[in-house]
């Protein structure tokens, strides 16, 4: 059998003159490759913060918790207060909202509120649809429905970080 042997068809050109003096083939990187995700900070760099308003978050979530848990208590309790619908719309809303928004950690912080205020809402109608449809409709019943349907969600949540977590050690 005969070897064929193929000709190159272009010239190699040289390089221009703003070709040769370009940084890359120094070695250089260019613009779009030095951009990168910036690590998280772990707040060293950063004096700390003073003033009235500093580390609020815990405080408001205990206070969020407090209101949550007394009006799920005046709801299952039916006791005759003027804070019993405000509490429990709160808990009703805050329930669900946060087992939504521990599983949706991964979002900005806008995004996982108003997803998470979204599935609570969701939840609270199909919660209510499907007892009505039942013929079980009750205040109590809608409480602890949710409050169920919350706790199982954030239990699923939990057990699920704690797995990926011993599987993490079981590798390293």
């Amino acid at each position: 059998m005969a070897a064929y042997r193929f000709r190159v068809l272009t010239l190699p050109r040289p390089l221009r003159h703003i070709e040769a003096r370009h940084p890359a083939l120094r070695g250089a990187k260019s613009p779009m490759q030095t951009l990168g995700v910036k690590p998280a900070s772990s707040g060293l760099g950063e004096p700390p913060r003073r003033g009235p308003g500093r580390d609020l978050s815990p405080l408001l979530a205990g206070a969020a918790v407090t209101v949550a848990g007394t009006g799920a208590a005046l709801a299952l309790t039916g006791a005759s207060s003027p804070l019993r619908g405000p509490f429990t719309l709160f808990f009703l809303l805050a329930a669900p909202a946060s087992a939504c928004a521990a599983a949706l950690r991964g979002l900005a912080p806008l995004g996982r509120a108003v997803t998470s205020l979204a599935a609570a809402a969701a939840l609270n109608m199909l919660v209510a649809q499907g007892m009505l449809m039942l013929h079980l409709w009750s205040v109590r019943g809608g409480v602890v429905a949710v409050a169920a349907l919350s706790s199982a969600a954030l239990l699923l949540v939990l057990v699920r970080r704690w797995h990926g977590r011993t599987a993490k050690r079981r590798v390293s």
